[in-house]
C-alpha cells in the first residue's frame, strides 16, 4: 500500500523515493498516513478526509501551513517540521544582507549609474561605518538567530538579541548582548535582523508603532516568514522621509507581492528609493545540497512514522 502522498510543488520525487520506495503515491486516498507538504494549507475538513492520517511533514521550517495545531494534536496526528536543512544557507542570506547595508553596495551601484568624470570616487555615503560601529538586533536566537550573530561577530559587528524563549546564559554561548525588551533592541540597534518563527505573537509584529520605535536611519533584514511584516507599505513613508535607511526582504506577506504602493514604487525603481528596498523572491533557504537535504530529512521523518516511531521535530506538542 502506497502509505505516502506529497502534497505539492514536488513533481518528481526521486529523493523521496531513494527513502520511501513505493511508499510514495501518486494519488491521495484515504489509507494515506503520512503527508509530505510543501505550501499546501491544511485545513480540518482536508484532514478529516484522510481517516488513516498518522502525521504531517513540512519540507520547511514554518509551519503555519497546518493552520490548526490544536485540532491537529486532537485528531491523535503528529506535525512536524525540518528546521536543520538550510541553517547556513539562510543565516548567509541575513549576513550578506547585513553588509550589503553597512557597505553600502546595492546604493552605491545604483548611485554611480549618474556619476560624473572627475567626481567617481568623491561620492562616498556619509553614513557609513566600520563594521565595529554597528550594532545590530536580531529578533530570535534559535538555529538560524544564533548563526547570524555568531557570523556578525566574526565580521566585528557588535551584536544584540532579544529571544524571551531561550534560557539564561544563552548570551554567553553567543558572546552577544541580550535584552529584555523588544523596545530595547528597536531604539539601540542600527541594523535589525529577523530570525524568529511565525505565531499568533509575531504575526503582523513589524508595523506602523515597531518602525516608529526604531533608531531614525536603521534598517531591517527579514529572512524568517513573510508575516511577520504586516504590510509592505508600512516601509514607504519610513523609507521615503529616511526614518528608515534600508530595508532587505527574502520573504513577504504576500509572494509574488501584491500592489501598493511600496511595491509599486520598486518595481517603477523610484529614484528616491536609491537601491535602499532589496528583496529576494525567497531562495534564502535555496543551495544543491540544502535542497537535497531537506527533502531527505522531510522523507526520512515521513519513515519513521511507517516504521512505528514518533517522527522528530514535532510542532504540536502531541506526546
Amino acid at each position: 500500500m502506497n502509505r505516502v502522498y506529497i502534497t505539492d510543488k514536488i513533481t518528481n520525487p526521486d529523493i523521496e523515493k531513494e527513502v520511501l520506495g513505493d511508499e510514495i503515491s501518486p494519488e491521495l486516498h484515504e489509507y494515506i498516513e503520512v503527508l509530505l507538504v510543501w505550501h499546501k494549507k491544511i485545513t480540518n475538513e482536508f484532514i478529516d478526509s484522510l481517516p488513516n492520517l498518522k502525521a504531517l511533514v513540512r519540507y520547511g521550517v514554518g509551519y503555519d501551513v497546518f493552520q490548526d495545531l490544536e485540532y491537529i494534536k486532537e485528531k491523535g496526528i503528529f506535525a512536524s517540521n525540518t528546521p536543520d536543512y538550510g541553517t547556513e544557507e539562510v543565516s548567509d542570506t541575513a549576513i550578506a544582507m547585513i553588509m550589503n547595508i553597512a557597505r553600502g553596495i546595492t546604493r552605491y551601484d545604483y548611485q554611480c549609474r549618474e556619476y560624473e568624470d572627475g567626481t567617481w570616487q568623491t561620492n562616498t555615503l556619509k553614513y557609513i561605518k566600520r563594521n565595529s560601529d554597528y550594532k545590530v538586533g536580531v529578533i530570535g536566537a534559535g538555529r538560524i538567530g544564533g548563526s547570524v550573530v555568531l557570523k556578525a561577530n566574526a565580521l566585528r559587528f557588535q551584536t544584540y538579541f532579544y529571544d524571551p524563549y531561550l534560557s539564561s546564559g544563552t548570551e554567553k554561548m553567543l558572546g552577544a548582548k541580550r535584552v529584555d525588551s523588544l523596545d530595547e533592541l528597536l531604539k539601540t540597534c542600527d541594523i535589525i535582523s529577523i530570525n524568529c518563527p511565525l505565531n499568533s505573537d509575531t504575526n503582523g509584529m513589524v508595523n506602523e508603532e515597531f518602525i516608529s520605535k526604531m533608531k531614525k536611519g536603521a534598517s531591517i533584514v527579514n529572512t524568517a516568514r513573510g508575516a511577520i511584516v504586516k504590510d509592505l507599505d508600512v516601509f514607504y513613508e519610513p523609507l521615503k522621509s529616511g526614518h528608515l535607511n534600508c530595508v532587505n526582504l527574502d520573504v513577504l506577506p504576500s509572494e509574488p507581492p501584491k500592489d501598493g504602493q511600496m511595491i509599486d514604487a520598486w518595481r517603477a525603481k523610484e529614484k528616491w528609493l536609491d537601491g535602499r528596498f532589496l528583496i529576494n523572491p525567497h531562495s534564502a533557504f535555496y543551495s544543491d545540497k540544502a535542497y537535497f537535504e531537506m527533502r531527505q530529512k522531510a522523507a526520512l521523518n515521513a519513515k519513521r512514522v511507517l516504521d512505528g516511531l514518533k517522527p522528530i521535530n514535532i510542532v504540536n506538542g502531541l506526546k
